[in-house]
């Protein structure tokens, strides 16, 4: 007996029509589109609606606190729009996609600008169409494919933890390490002054400069400031990292700790020790120093004598 089946309304998952590749590419230019939008054209349209940063601090403060509200909103539009099931690896895709638009740009863009006058624009456009076709290739293969996969699965693009009640105190102890690092190097940068008020990038094929970042000298530490916090935290969640912090702590709760009274013990034998030898070797010195210096002996000079006579003793004869 036939049944029939009633056709279902429901909407298919975004991430199931699109392959990886395709999927990879429209988030790229998602997130080169709303790093435009947090960067360049905020700025842009505060400066000529609102007012100037330069003369004020709380039009900096209130701009930043634009930019933020645009970089959730964002971020929250893009999960919507990337769906509940999306294709396996497309956080990888997107991140090695402009990655490598980043390098075929200023790799093109160095070759246009190395050599003078149309030559160097045939030879910037000729590297930068090779390799971009290179990387279709790649990104559309299988090796593209797995790379955006094991990417993604290494954890740098999601915020669940890996394993988050093994290996607590190393990996706290880790990711102070890689603040302090990272926040040293950011305060000195900002310190040094190494920041332009503007990134601008000189352009070939005889275009205008543009401006990449302004303020980036507050930009750009903030930025990296929040790299450094989202590598500290990712780092020790990395699958094979976290193993090995998790097994670091292991061996460190093996290990057989003195007591506070043995360790006190031991602290003063140490220090005692080093102190009869300190005294050992200054009373051998000094015996030494006053033997060698008589004046049947005269190796040294002998400390009575004074400098200029002192340059006049003769070397002994063994």
């Amino acid at each position: 007996m036939a049944t029939a089946v009633e056709p279902s309304s429901a909407p298919s998952a975004p991430g199931k029509l699109l392959s990886l590749p395709i999927a990879s590419l429209i988030g790229a230019i998602y997130v080169l589109a709303a790093l435009a939008v947090v960067f360049y054209a905020v700025p842009v349209v505060w400066a000529d609606y609102v007012g100037s940063t330069d003369s004020s601090g709380n039009l900096l403060m209130a701009r930043v606190a634009v930019q933020i509200a645009a970089i959730v909103a964002l971020v929250w539009f893009g999960v919507k729009l990337a769906g509940d099931a999306p294709p396996k690896g497309v956080r990888g895709g997107v991140f090695l996609m402009i990655a490598s638009a980043a390098v075929i740009f200023f790799v093109a863009r160095f070759f246009a600008m190395a050599v003078d006058g149309v030559p160097g624009q045939i030879v910037g456009a000729a590297v930068g169409a090779g390799l971009l076709f290179l990387a279709v290739r790649f990104f559309t293969g299988r090796i593209g494919e797995r790379w955006m996969v094991a990417m993604e699965e290494q954890g740098w693009f999601s915020s669940a933890s890996y394993k988050p009640s093994l290996g607590v105190r190393v990996r706290r102890l880790t990711i102070l390490g890689i603040l302090l690092v990272g926040g040293s190097g950011v305060y000195s940068m900002h310190n040094h002054g190494v920041l332009p008020d503007r990134w601008t990038l000189s352009m070939p094929f005889d275009l205008d400069p543009i401006t990449v970042v302004r303020d980036a000298k507050f930009v750009i530490p903030i930025v990296l400031l929040l790299a450094t916090i989202w590598v500290a935290f990712r780092a020790v969640n990395v699958p094979d990292f976290a193993e090995f912090l998790i097994a670091t702590e292991a061996e460190m709760n093996k290990v057989s700790w003195s007591t506070r009274k043995r360790l006190f013990q031991d602290t003063v034998v140490v220090l005692l020790t080093t102190l009869i030898m300190t005294v050992f070797l200054l009373v051998v010195d000094l015996f030494w120093g006053w033997l060698l210096s008589r004046s049947t002996v005269g190796v040294l000079p002998s400390r009575s004598t004074s400098p200029e006579k002192g340059a006049q003793v003769k070397e002994a004869k063994w």
